[in-house]
Parts: C-alpha cells; sequence; structure tokens
C-alpha cells in the first residue's frame, strides 16, 4: 500500500513538471502578405434610367484602370459591384453595373489586388503524351 501511495505521488509531482516545458518553433512563422484596405475614391453622381451603368464623380486624380472592380456603400447595408469601363471626362467615370442596387451619393470604393510575386512557368507538352483516337472507331462519310 505504502509502496503504491509513494508510486502515485512521484506520479503527480512529475507530470505537471513535463508541461512546464515549452517546445520550441522549428521554423519562422510565415509572414502574411499585407492586405490593402479598400479606399473611397469617389461617389454614385448619376445613374441612368436603365441602370446598366453609372457615372463616379472621383474624389482625386482617375487612376483606376479598364476592368477594375468596385464597390459602392449606401445607407441600409446597400452594396454593389461595378467595372470600370475605362471612359473618363475629367472628374467623372463611367463603370457598369455587375449586381447589387445603389442611388445617387453611395460611396464608391477600390480594392487593390495583389500582384502575384512569380508566374509558374508553363510547361510544353512532351511528344509521347499526344493521345491518339482509337483505331476501330467509325468514321464519318
Amino acid at each position: 500500500m505504502k509502496t503504491s501511495c509513494a508510486l502515485l505521488i512521484v506520479i503527480c509531482l512529475w507530470a505537471p513538471s513535463c508541461a512546464l516545458e515549452k517546445e520550441k518553433p522549428d521554423a519562422k512563422p510565415a509572414t502574411k502578405p499585407r492586405v490593402e484596405e479598400p479606399k473611397l475614391v469617389g461617389r454614385i453622381a448619376s445613374i441612368p434610367a436603365d441602370k446598366r451603368f453609372v457615372l463616379i464623380q472621383s474624389y482625386g486624380k482617375w487612376n483606376i484602370g479598364s476592368g477594375s472592380i468596385l464597390t459602392t456603400r449606401g445607407p441600409n447595408e446597400r452594396a454593389a459591384n461595378l467595372l470600370t469601363t475605362g471612359e473618363v471626362l475629367g472628374e467623372f467615370a463611367a463603370a457598369d453595373v455587375q449586381s447589387g442596387t445603389l442611388e445617387i451619393g453611395d460611396a464608391v470604393y477600390l480594392r487593390p489586388t495583389p500582384k502575384p510575386t512569380s508566374l509558374p512557368t508553363p510547361v510544353a507538352p512532351k511528344e509521347n503524351d499526344r493521345t491518339e483516337p482509337p483505331k476501330d472507331t467509325p468514321k464519318n462519310i
């Protein structure tokens, strides 16, 4: 009985000491790419009757290229996605409505997309990788 109590006491004292040892990290933690916040670039200035495109009044020089994706925000969680057309006249730029609902005065934001660090190398097909059609297929006459 005394030996089992002594053994139990040794185990109770030894187990917490194992938890005190800290594991050393093998490698440095990977750094996350910096994500840029959406930038306020303008407001909805005009919406034609067909609601297929809008005019955006820019809040500065318009440096946004054709095909960029913009988002809008309005009261009551109203939002829309826009695609820039590249048409600019003074402080106004045109964008096609992709989805959502919007009204005149809604804020327009640009979220920059991260550029890839490197492009994958294309692999050319090998000569023996070409597949040939089965020889017993009927030919159209």
